[in-house]
């Protein structure tokens, strides 16, 4: 009786063994079909995540599997998603003045993003993870829909974008996109890239091609370089900072590219290679002017409002503008803006006595309060950037102190001016 009962106990035990392998099977069937088929962009959010639980269940599956082979042989599994990258060098700043900005969000999907032209391939807005993002598929090549003609990148620039990472069976990754910066001045024709072409591009990256883990990129027409970064499964963040001439790329601000001469750039553009369907995505683009702080290793780490606090006890910029007759401020007085605010937050035992000087264009019934009116403005700004109001003085000064001649144009833009006397 007991030998009965000891078969049947094994014969169920395998039944059931043969029932999860099956399970198993199924799951990972599932998975292969998801990476196979890509997405459709316009499933809706229950299908999407359908898919994605099934995904996930088989990765931890077969994950289990692995995990107990390498804890036997006395190995240390590590998975990016269970070990995060650790950012070493996460120095990122988004310029302070924002030249183009699109997350896509007031976009149709099925339709071209309105905020975008195109050089060639087809481009859709469609939906993954629940979110609308721009789809280029057939080699696409897209860039920003800037009104005005030629170049517009300035000397100090930052670009951000995300895209969805798809990790396959086999960790090929499912991204593949370049982000080209050009040196032509004519954005009518795409710049392209390779040795051939190189003479057209003052930097290429090239994140994904098929690998999750190898990038490059190109910079100066044919200097090629490369790196490893694994991406995480969903929306990843790139970021690139250039100033005058160094330039530096972050994955997830992690800084994975460190450049200290480049060409000039003047517009840029995406090109996804392959005749890809519904695999590359990108959304939140923007475009800003300002950028991270150029290292010069032989020059003092002394900012230019500190120098000239050390040397004059004061600091004067014309490059605080507002709008004419009016206090309203300009959106690229911020990047000044900024300096002051980084020196005060350095040095909180700082005041100043923020003074707003006019030219004698106009009666001082005009220019008397409304020199006052914008120092108060340049005192907001501050504070709005966390320096403390205390420590701040506005003061208008209208055309009563001139420090050049009124006459001449050349005079009158310098008598309009900004001026931070320490107290």
């Amino acid at each position: 009786m007991k030998r009965l009962i000891i078969l049947l106990v094994v014969a169920f035990a395998l039944v059931m063994n043969a029932d999860a392998q099956s399970w198993l099977n199924r799951l990972k069937d599932k998975a292969k079909t998801k990476i196979e088929n890509r997405i459709d962009g316009t499933v809706d959010n229950a299908m999407d995540k359908g898919m994605d639980k099934a995904q996930d269940e088989a990765t931890d599956a077969v994950k289990g599997k692995k995990d107990k082979k390498s804890k036997d042989n006395n190995e240390e599994v590590e998975t990016a998603d269970e070990n995060p990258q650790v950012a070493t060098s996460s120095d990122f700043k988004r310029g302070s003045v924002i030249m183009f900005q699109d997350d896509v969000t007031a976009e149709q999907v099925g339709e071209f993003p309105s905020k975008w032209d195109m050089f060639s391939g087809t481009t859709e807005v469609k939906t993954v993870a629940g979110v609308k993002a721009i789809n280029p598929t057939d080699n696409a090549q897209i860039q920003p829909l800037i009104k005005e003609q030629g170049a517009y990148l300035p000397e100090e620039f930052t670009i951000e974008y995300d895209f969805y990472y798809w990790p396959s069976k086999d960790d090929v990754g499912l991204n593949d996109i370049k982000l080209i910066l050009a040196v032509t001045k004519d954005r009518s024709e795409y710049p392209g890239e390779g040795h051939d072409e190189g003479d057209l591009t003052a930097f290429v990256l090239r994140h994904g091609v098929c690998d999750t883990e190898e990038h490059s990129y190109m910079f100066n027409g044919n200097h090629d370089g490369s790196f490893e970064y694994s991406f995480k499964k969903g929306w990843n963040h790139v970021a690139l900072s250039f100033n005058k001439r160094a330039l530096k790329v972050y994955f997830n601000d992690k800084r994975v590219v460190n450049l200290p001469r480049v060409n000039q750039p003047t517009w840029m553009c995406f090109q996804v290679p392959f005749d890809y369907h519904n695999l590359t995505f990108i959304r939140n683009v923007v475009i800003a002017k300002g950028a991270v702080a150029l290292y010069d290793r032989n020059a003092q780490d002394v900012s230019a409002v500190e120098k000239a606090i050390q040397e004059t006890g004061k600091f004067v910029t014309n490059n605080i503008l507002f709008d004419t007759g009016k206090a309203t401020l300009k959106q690229e007085s911020m990047i000044e803006i900024m300096k002051v605010a980084d020196y005060m937050k350095k040095n909180p035992s700082a005041r100043f006595e923020v003074q707003g000087h006019t030219d004698n264009q106009g009666s001082d019934k005009i220019n008397d309060p409304l020199s006052q009116q914008r120092a108060e403005a340049i005192v907001k700004a501050l504070e709005g950037l966390g320096v403390d109001g205390f420590n701040l003085k506005a003061v208008g000064k209208g055309s009563h102190e001139p420090i050049a001649d009124n006459k001449t144009e050349a005079g009158r833009a310098q008598n309009r001016r900004v001026v931070f006397i320490k107290r």
